[in-house]
């Protein structure tokens, strides 16, 4: 996460350091095998529409279930009292393996997934061609063309928060250019010490983004957009304005913040926010932004919410330290917004955050949101998706072959 870099007084980034350490680890094959990690892997590194169905399936709708019936077993037998006590400290080499089960079923994912991938929701799941979504009745001469890059996290995870990101670019009149096909960025691999993996990725990606910067080269695209902190961590080696000649790589939040887009309606509602520890917003202070798209009653929550990518999975004992703190901020954060707690909420820019904050639903009551899905849903009110969905059907959306 790059957090240990700021106060340490000789500039070491511990962050790259431990991505060294995994690359000479994997290149000797001396890296230990995770179960969490290569199955996120699997997952990360399909591309066929069907394959990406089936993982999703299996891995997500099933997996959460299974954790979600597993701490109700858990918690009937027993095995999961603690009574606010700190969680041993100790996390040197392999705990047993009842340690990591009780740990891992300890707090389960609360947050609802979506039946479909964005793209399947919109039948763009083809790689063989280009998507430009723009509003028939809207676009003119001078619409701004805005190349969005989803990421796994906001199109094959949370799909929602894709869906409600090409809401909003699609209602101020931009055309909205999506990528071919289902895409990693290569982040998750790169720091799970598969360089290698990583690199071809992003070779190939930026490859494929050259063919779609000639095969538009009557758009003019400015801008582009990402929704979540590790696909900007690596877009940013993407040299984009080389690929869109004269273009900003900018998240969607600063993006409708410029725009002057902001909550109308928001009747006494509080708000938690929770800045990832790979941040996507890069132009502005994440808080100020918040505030600006939120309103003032929006209060930071500071710490690792736990995730940290395959973290939960792969090292659950480790991940319950950081929930520790992270649960202590929260009742704090709780306490500041004071009367307005009963209509609170945490809101956050990272899907794996979103994810992992969901395990604090039973002990905090906060239900959590993702800060653009909270515009969309005030914008367009309850059930946007379908009508949103429909409103493409009637002509919104163009298909150009690459």
């Amino acid at each position: 996460c790059h957090k240990c870099l700021n106060p340490c007084p000789v500039n070491i980034d511990f962050g790259d350091v431990t991505v060294r350490m995994r690359r000479i680890l994997t290149d000797r094959g001396q890296k230990r095998f995770s179960p969490g990690t290569w199955a996120a892997m699997l997952f990360l590194n399909a591309n066929d529409p069907r394959a990406v169905r089936a993982l999703r399936k299996g891995m997500l709708e099933w997996g959460f279930r299974g954790m979600r019936l597993g701490h109700r077993l858990f918690r009937w037998a027993g095995l999961l009292r603690r009574g606010g006590r700190r969680p041993p400290a100790a996390t040197t080499g392999a705990p047993p393996v009842k340690v990591q089960l009780v740990e891992l079923l300890r707090r389960p994912v609360r947050a609802g997934l979506p039946k479909q991938t964005t793209r399947a929701l919109l039948g763009l799941e083809d790689p063989s061609v280009i998507p430009i979504l723009r509003d028939p009745a809207a676009v003119n001469d001078e619409s701004e063309a805005v190349f969005y890059f989803p990421g796994c996290g906001s199109e094959r995870l949370f799909s929602d928060v894709g869906l409600a990101s090409i809401a909003m670019l699609y209602d101020l009149g931009a055309q909205v250019v999506l990528p071919p096909g289902y895409l990693c960025c290569g982040y998750p691999q790169a720091a799970a010490g598969r360089e290698e993996d990583g690199h071809r990725i992003t070779t190939e990606n930026r490859v494929l983004f050259h063919r779609v910067s000639n095969t538009l080269n009557y758009m003019d695209i400015q801008t582009v957009v990402v929704s979540c902190g590790t696909c900007m961590d690596q877009l940013l080696k993407y040299r984009f304005e080389q690929i869109f000649p004269g273009c900003r790589l900018l998240d969607i939040h600063e993006y409708l913040m410029e725009k002057g887009v902001a909550l109308q309606e928001n009747e006494g509602q509080g708000f938690l926010f929770h800045d990832p520890c790979h941040s996507p917003m890069k132009q502005h202070p994440p808080l100020a932004v918040a505030q600006r798209l939120l309103g003032e009653a929006v209060v930071l929550s500071d710490r690792c919410c736990g995730e940290a990518g395959t973290l939960a999975t792969a090292r659950p004992d480790i991940a319950t330290q950081l929930r520790f703190r992270k649960e202590e901020e929260l009742q704090r954060g709780i306490r500041e917004l004071g009367p307005q707690a009963p209509a609170m909420k945490i809101v956050t820019t990272c899907p794996a955050c979103q994810q992992g904050l969901s395990r604090y639903q039973d002990s905090s009551g906060l239900e959590v949101a993702y800060i653009v899905e909270e515009l969309a849903r005030d914008r367009f009110g309850d059930g946007w998706q379908e009508r949103f969905v429909a409103r493409l059907a009637r002509g919104g959306i163009e298909r150009v072959l690459l």
